[in-house]
């Protein structure tokens, strides 16, 4: 709770960031502008997946497990030869785009306009890999407020770099906006790595290769499910914009990031402590199973009154971050906030899987899930449109939850306990009061009803928290410090 509130913090100025952000690109550029942002980012997302080893999540288990011996010269030597390999697999991602640019233009958009964009974009792919490479040696080895800042500052120089190109250049400051943004976050990590002291060591490229070995083919089962993932969403947004137009990929991309941006981040906050310390009790089941439900648990009761006010006030919250000219998604971000609480459930329980190592259960039930979250996207748009994206959702998570649940029941013991179904249960049905209230009551009284539910939800959070924390000792003991 205390690394989810730190980064929590931190997600907190990101999400106020990234509405500012939101906004200019919404007025700025509209709908259109933001689909092209999106088919060009999904892209590049595509590549980076097949490039990048896996390394941003691997590696942090092998580094993470290191620090823990506290042998200085085998943290060294680690950390060595990742950095090498974080090297290799950007100058890779680069070489792949620059060479593939007219065919990546091609397949996007239809045509070839946009290879020179691909070209220049090709410098992204080095960049945020050597971010990514700075920030996991902080996460692995616990380096909490130098990551925290890290973001906060990154977050911080992108805002200001990309917003004065979007101003004068409108769509024609997409690309340079990107580059400045991923080689800003690349310094700022750069910056805050080096604030951790670690032994130079030589190493020869047979030793970095021994070392990093695990590493690798931890990572390319990862790079693999990755790929699919964001391939996945690559084949959506190509489907949406053959088929509806590049405004409707905006509205797209828009809705979702509300869903997975200003929500999703609290899965980030929370992961960022969650993984290594899953990690460190990965060989014992039963430790493995209560870390489970309790970070599930602390999941639960911050996401849900934050969902059930999505709910009630999505039209506003629409409005708010982005424009009128969004409001068509709001029947899509109605459905995929339910699908939140699938997903904040399989969310925890698949991280045994890595933490464990088991990296052929994790790349085949991703496999399952993502070509299912395929399918019924695909299915969702062609019948209903925006909305039916946002079912397709809440349904593949269901059914992706149900997976994941039964393969760790019986690989690895594992159950929800009874404290955790009483919270889903209760949350859960607040959420789907919330959802009928905004469905069928009119105005005024679907928002009456609403904070009435927000509240009962608020409430019941702080009291279960308050269970397991103690909030009021911890409250009452701050006041008398002060």
């Amino acid at each position: 709770m205390k690394a989810t509130s730190l980064f929590g913090g931190v997600q907190v100025f990101n999400i106020i960031i990234g509405i500012i952000r939101s906004k200019f690109v919404a007025v700025l550029l509209g709908p259109a502008g933001m689909g092209i942002m999106g088919l060009l980012t999904s892209t590049i997302a595509v590549i980076t997946s097949l490039t990048n080893f896996g390394l941003g999540t691997s590696a942090v288990k092998d580094i993470a497990a290191a620090f823990g011996t506290g042998d200085e010269k085998q943290v060294s030597i680690v950390i060595t030869s990742f950095r090498r390999m974080v090297w290799m697999t950007g100058l890779l991602g680069l070489l792949a785009t620059l060479l593939l640019s007219p065919w990546l233009s091609q397949i996007t958009f239809g045509n070839r306009n946009y290879t020179l964009a691909f070209i220049w974009l090709s410098l992204t792919l080095a960049f945020n890999q050597l971010s990514s490479g700075q920030m996991v040696l902080l996460q692995g080895m616990r380096k909490l407020n130098f990551l925290a800042k890290a973001n906060l500052s990154g977050s911080t120089i992108g805002l200001l770099v990309t917003l004065p190109l979007y101003f004068f250049y409108g769509v024609d400051g997409i690309v340079p906006g990107l580059i400045g943004t991923s080689l800003a976050t690349m310094v700022i990590s750069w910056y805050f790595s080096r604030q951790v002291k670690i032994e130079k060591i030589i190493l020869s490229p047979l030793q970095t290769i021994k070392v990093g070995k695990n590493m690798l083919r931890m990572g390319l089962i990862i790079s693999l499910s990755g790929f699919m993932s964001v391939g996945a969403s690559y084949i959506v947004r190509i489907f949406i914009s053959r088929t509806g137009g590049v405004e409707q990929v905006g509205l797209y991309n828009a809705g979702f990031a509300i869903i997975n941006t200003y929500v999703g981040l609290i899965f980030s906050a929370m992961g960022t402590d969650y993984y290594p310390r899953l990690s460190a009790v990965a060989h014992d089941n039963k430790l493995c199973k209560q870390t489970i439900n309790q970070q599930t648990e602390i999941a639960l009761l911050i996401l849900a009154p934050i969902l059930i006010i999505f709910l009630i006030f999505i039209k506003w919250v629409v409005i708010l971050l982005y424009s009128k000219q969004f409001i068509d998604v709001n029947g899509m971000i109605y459905w995929a906030a339910l699908g939140m609480f699938f997903k904040a459930c399989s969310w925890a329980i698949a991280f045994v899987f890595l933490a464990k190592g088991a990296s052929k259960l994790y790349f085949w039930s991703e496999l399952i899930a993502n070509c299912l979250l395929l399918i019924l996207n695909l299915i969702g748009y062609h019948f209903w449109g925006l909305t039916g994206l946002g079912i397709s959702f809440s349904i593949s998570f269901l059914l992706y939850l149900v997976l994941i649940y039964f393969i760790s029941k019986v690989k690895f013991e594992f159950n929800f306990d009874h404290n955790l179904i009483q919270i889903f249960e209760i949350q859960f049905g607040l959420a789907i009061a919330g959802f009928l209230t905004t469905k069928y009551i009119t105005n005024p009284f679907n928002y009456i009803l609403g904070v009435l539910l927000i509240c009962f939800s608020v409430w019941y959070s702080l009291r279960e928290l308050d269970k397991r924390l103690e909030l009021k000792s911890i409250i009452r003991n701050y006041r008398n410090k002060k």
